[in-house]
């Protein structure tokens, strides 16, 4: 295929472009709608469709549309310290995407994790800008090999979602340079991707957006990026932005970049019609790229394909993912010959956290609970017993069962009515399976000015039922045509209610079962987001929560208690769901939800059942108040559709455990170095500083080995079931000024116990000490991991250069390496304890260089 970068190709594309009318080039600097760009048919230009997401391509429809492959998150890929897997899943990733018709992924997400409580930490990959980077770009490679751009995100800062539209940060430029910048700019250089997203956050009082800085003299000038940059949804803030390097405003129709406005702008020549040039040129050398001037089609999406080698991949994947952070007298694996009765307990037990909310969310084409995969494998030779032993609702899950539409089909119905009222005829009416809906990204519904939802309930029970109810604008719930629940005023958080973390009205009623009822619900669409971003304007959604009384009243603690002294063993399930985790919002706290239920739910078990395993399933940290009760505990991440699978080929041994934490793990959340200045620390104020600077992550825990601040489990580490020895590492070269130099470690690993396993060499850089300058006492620069059978040894290599030891020094705006002895510490996690090598190298004289 003829690259863009191809002068004929090049030429070809620049030809077309002066083909174009200023009002041509106008439109095409915005999306056509909320997921396609533009198509200008007078001269052949194709429209492009982008998906979501970062581990699933979900297609044109944000909840209920065709299902998807849903893969493990990038937590849990970051935890496999596996490159090669993670192009693997790049390039499954690719495929998924075409088979939406979508020749650009909204992923991956590179941010660094800087808190604990960061509610989207789960859809990056760690805290270490080092291995997001290395693992970031192979993803983007595999992708990509696919013909399918990636889109590398959120450029820039995006690390908490607090007021994440209206925020401004305080970063120095060294802590940009060191962590926040450096993901980034390995994904540029080492993958070429061709998007990029830029990110809603102020950066030091202005968007990215806003400022020449990010868009133009970073990523364009000095790290020499090609491809097109376009704003994340509704994150485009100046028509100025043109100027800046933003090609696309997403999505559209455009808010800033109307024709009246561009024109404007030129007018006063706040932008000149060569940038519009420059901005248009990206999009067609990414429509290019992608083969839709070969005429790739836009494949339609009623069609699910479920490849088998993508469940496989998942699978594996998944497993390979999952941290084995505890295992006092290998209790694990399970010996399912000694073992007669199992308990599967906990809220997580029967369900399958795919994946965590908001963007990285999708409809999949089936999900793995534990207890799915422990019923099916080991239900003919163990006796399993089951009880979830705790409540973890935020909002009470959709009414669906016993619920049939006005067409007779399972679910509900939504009329839509351009009037206040719902006298008139529906101009559109729309099937939903559940009690749940939103007109936001529906392009056919704008105008709407009432919906009304309804359905006929059966319910199997009789009983005092719960409901729970909640609209995003003024909403009413009838019952059998009596008002049941009237909400007067808008939703007070516009993106929490969308993304199932909203506060509701609580109600009780009473049904009898077997008789039917109407239940009705009219909502009219909200004029103010109350989100601080306009895509929330003017939209209407409905919740409608339900729980049985018998499952709301039953005593599950006790039920779970009785159910562990009965067993062998007994596995809790415990963790967060994607109302507790999700974009959009960040975490209270570190302690799982719901007021302290799981931690007691465990502490009661674990009392009465000494053989007690935890599975954790949350992509951040958690407080471990019960960890000296338990022998075992497995951290599981977000796995994809096959978590379940994944989770028992581990307990069994099936698979050996091999994850290692990507992120450090404080004992408390006022361990960390961003404590009371993250997050809803800064929701008033809608200010927050990085005070930490480059001290993320484990370069703080550092400081405080042997004291109360002591990470609980540090960045790298995780158990295996087998044993390593590494030996005779050596370290060739120094550190040079020249770019293409690097130093090479190499060493000999051992697998010296029974069973096959795979172990990950990690190599970290610690600087000379200089008085009166503070640096992290050390950073990854490397790693490789190696798989061995038993008895078997093989040698692992690692390369780093000048980038990798050197630090932003401020006052010259360059990189600096200073001079003095280095040590190359060779290790199995970044705890001074798992240092199994340390080797020396050396600077002669200090330099410097440009970025």
């Amino acid at each position: 295929m003829a690259q863009t970068g191809d002068k004929n190709g090049t030429d070809d594309l620049r030809h077309l472009l002066d083909q174009m009318s200023l009002e041509e080039k106008i439109t095409m600097l915005a999306g056509k709608n909320v997921w396609e760009t533009p198509e200008i048919d007078r001269l052949g230009i194709p429209s492009l469709k982008v998906s979501d997401g970062p581990n699933g391509a979900r297609g044109g429809s944000f909840f209920d549309g065709t299902t998807a492959a849903c893969f493990p998150a990038s937590v849990s890929l970051a935890a496999t310290f596996n490159p090669d897997l993670s192009r693997q899943v790049g390039k499954a990733l690719g495929q998924e995407a075409i088979t939406k018709g979508a020749y650009v992924l909204l992923g991956p997400t590179v941010c660094c994790h800087r808190s604990p409580l960061g509610g989207r930490n789960f859809e990056a990959f760690s805290e270490d800008p080092h291995l997001s980077g290395v693992l970031a770009s192979e993803y983007v490679k595999g992708l990509q090999e696919e013909r399918v751009a990636a889109t590398v995100k959120h450029f820039l800062a995006n690390e908490q979602d607090t007021r994440r539209f209206s925020i401004n940060q305080t970063i120095s430029e060294r802590a940009l340079r060191e962590i926040y910048l450096r993901p980034f700019e390995m994904v540029v250089k080492e993958a070429d991707p061709w998007c990029f997203m830029s990110s809603y956050p102020k950066i030091n009082g202005k968007h990215v957006d806003a400022q020449p800085k990010f868009l133009d003299t970073i990523l364009r000038k000095e790290w020499n990026y090609e491809g097109l940059a376009f704003s994340d949804w509704g994150a485009a803030s100046t028509v100025e932005s043109v100027k800046y390097g933003l090609d696309l405003e997403m999505p559209g129709p455009p808010r800033f970049r109307t024709p009246e406005a561009v024109n404007k702008a030129l007018k006063s020549e706040a932008i000149s019609e060569s940038d519009i040039d420059a901005r248009v040129l990206s999009t067609l050398e990414l429509l290019k790229k992608v083969g839709k001037f070969d005429d790739r089609k836009t494949t339609p999406e009623e069609e699910a394909i479920d490849r088998p080698e993508h469940r496989a991949l998942i699978r594996k994947a998944g497993g390979e993912g999952i941290v084995l952070l505890k295992n006092e007298g290998n209790i694990l694996p399970i010996d399912v010959k000694k073992t007669k009765k199992i308990a599967l307990l906990g809220p997580l037990a029967k369900y399958a956290a795919a994946h965590g909310g908001g963007s990285a969310s999708l409809n999949c084409h089936y999900k793995v609970t534990p207890y799915d995969a422990f019923t099916r494998r080991l239900g003919e030779q163990v006796e399993i017993t089951h009880s979830k032993g705790a409540h973890i609702f935020r909002v009470y899950p959709d009414l669906e069962t016993g619920c049939i539409n006005a067409r007779g089909n399972p679910g509900f119905l939504a009329e839509y009515f351009m009037t206040p009222t719902t006298t008139n005829v529906p101009f559109l009416v729309e099937e939903f399976p559940r009690s749940s809906f939103t007109t936001l990204m529906n392009t056919r519904v704008t105008g709407c000015q009432t919906v009304r939802f309804g359905t006929n309930y059966r319910p199997s029970v009789s009983g005092s039922h719960y409901l729970s109810f909640s609209g995003l604008g003024p909403s009413k719930l009838f019952i059998n045509d009596e008002l049941a629940v009237e909400q007067t005023e808008p939703c007070s958080d516009a993106m929490g209610f969308l993304l199932g973390v909203q506060k509701e009205v609580r109600v009780r009623f009473k049904f009898e079962a077997g008789k039917e009822y109407r239940v009705v619900i009219e909502t009219h669409p909200s004029p103010v987001s109350n989100a601080e971003i306009y895509l929330l304007d003017n939209q209407c959604s409905i919740h409608l929560g339900f729980i049985a009384q018998e499952e709301m009243e039953q005593d599950v603690l006790a039920e779970a208690v009785s159910l562990a002294q009965e067993a062998d063993l007994a596995i809790v399930f415990v963790g967060n769901t994607t109302q507790w985790e999700t974009e959009g919002q960040d975490l209270e706290s570190m302690t799982l939800p719901a007021d302290g239920s799981q931690d007691h739910l465990i502490a009661r078990v674990a009392a009465a059942n000494p053989n007690t395993i935890v599975v954790n399933t949350t992509g951040v940290p958690v407080e471990l108040p019960w960890l000296d009760a338990v022998p075992a505990l497995v951290q599981a991440w977000y796995a994809g559709q096959e978590t379940g699978n994944a989770i028992l080929d581990v307990l069994l041994g099936e698979t050996c455990p091999s994850g290692k934490l990507p992120i450090s793990w404080p004992k408390k959340y006022e361990h960390t170095g961003c404590y009371g200045n993250f997050g809803l620390d800064s929701f008033e104020s809608r200010k927050v500083e990085y005070v930490e600077g480059v001290f993320v992550g484990y370069r703080w825990f550092d400081k405080f080995w042997g004291q109360e601040q002591e990470v609980r489990f540090p960045f790298g580490f995780g158990l295996s079931y087998t044993s390593f020895e590494i030996k005779d590492a050596v370290v060739e070269g120094s550190i040079s000024s020249d770019p293409i130099a690097k130093v090479k470690i190499t060493a000999k690993v051992r697998n010296t116990g029974t069973i096959a396993g795979a172990e990950t060499v990690q190599a970290y850089l610690a600087p000379p000490v200089v008085d009166g300058f503070a640096r992290p006492t050390k950073a990854l620069v490397g790693f490789a991991k190696v798989e061995l059978q038993p008895s078997e040894e093989r040698e692992v290599q690692i390369e780093f250069g000048r980038s990798d030891a050197a630090y932003w020094d401020e006052g010259s705006d360059k990189w600096r390496v200073t001079e003095g002895a280095y040590e190359v510490l060779i290790a199995t996690s970044s705890h001074p304890e798992d240092i199994k090598v340390r080797l020396a190298t050396a600077v002669k004289g200090g330099f410097v260089f440009a970025a």
